[in-house]
């Protein structure tokens, strides 16, 4: 019998050192399962993979020992149970996030539900290379947003209400990273030095410090046989509809650019940063 094994690849069966044995990639998007899932993955794992499940570094579940004759029915099953297979290769892989702002007290944008979303529109998408989405839900940055190709982080956009401001001094004492200063009676915040936590806001007694809720985004992180952290190339992108938009102008770049098995980082290297930036600037600006 032939067998494809790119495919069975592309379709989450990596190929175990056992002959005829795959590990099964699942799709799990955010870290999130419900415990139908959960049920169904026991079940499965029991019956197919000898009782063994693997968590992986990216939020994803596998099976290990799933044997070549078996792939068709032990799919039927996982699907019956509301479990689908993940993707590996040259694609947009598992949707990573921290809980975020549904559980999170110091989360600031609801982490799986942007990762539920930017699942919908590109998880699977063919590209020249893998391509890694992370979201985090603020600064603390449990999930390590910079490890991505594209790294997604709750950041709050403050700003000073002068006329409510008892210049109590509340604000420039909770932040630590010393971007808060009061110069002759008025709140100056160093935007260069902000993290954009919102500790000062959640701080002042008066409630003179506004903050509503935006995305700090890193471009082109890996974390595997060569490191790079994500840089900030551009500022706080302030509506999910222009987060889209530049995600949709990154992979656009990345799969009319990039040589084939090229990560993000290696593509903007060669080519310089320059027009990516002009890129995803307008796409944020919405021109």
């Amino acid at each position: 019998m032939s067998v494809d094994y790119s495919k069975l690849k592309a379709n989450g069966f990596m190929p175990q050192k056992d002959a005829g044995f795959f590990s099964a990639r699942l799709r799990v998007v955010g870290g999130n399962l419900d415990v139908k899932q959960l049920a169904t993955i026991i079940a499965v794992a029991d019956k197919y993979g000898r009782g063994r499940v693997h968590l992986t570094s990216r939020q994803s579940v596998e099976i290990p020992f799933v044997k070549l004759e078996e792939i068709d029915s032990f799919v039927e099953e996982l699907e019956k149970g509301g479990v689908s297979m993940g993707a590996s290769g040259p694609r947009v892989r598992t949707i990573t996030a921290c809980q975020g702002g549904s559980c999170c007290p110091s989360g600031l944008i609801c982490a799986f539900e942007v990762a539920k979303e930017l699942d919908a529109r590109y998880y699977g998408r063919n590209l020249p290379h893998k391509f890694k989405i992370g979201v985090t839900g603020c600064p603390n940055n449990c999930l390590k947003a910079e490890e991505n190709d594209l790294g997604v982080k709750g950041a709050a956009i403050v700003e000073w209400k002068e006329t409510d401001c008892s210049r109590c001094g509340a604000c420039q004492k909770v932040c630590r990273a010393k971007a808060i200063s009061i110069v002759d009676g008025d709140v100056v915040i160093d935007d260069d030095k902000c993290r954009h936590c919102g500790k000062c806001a959640r701080t002042c007694p008066k409630g003179a410090l506004e903050s509503r809720p935006g995305f700090a985004l890193s471009f082109a992180g890996t974390f595997g046989n060569e490191i790079s952290i994500g840089a900030r190339l551009i500022g706080i992108v302030e509506s999910k509809e222009a987060l889209f938009r530049i995600v949709d102008a990154t992979l656009e770049f990345f799969e009319e650019f990039a040589l084939p098995k090229e990560r993000l980082v290696k593509t903007l290297a060669r080519l310089g940063r320059e027009e990516f930036v002009k890129r995803i600037e307008r796409a944020s600006a919405g021109a």
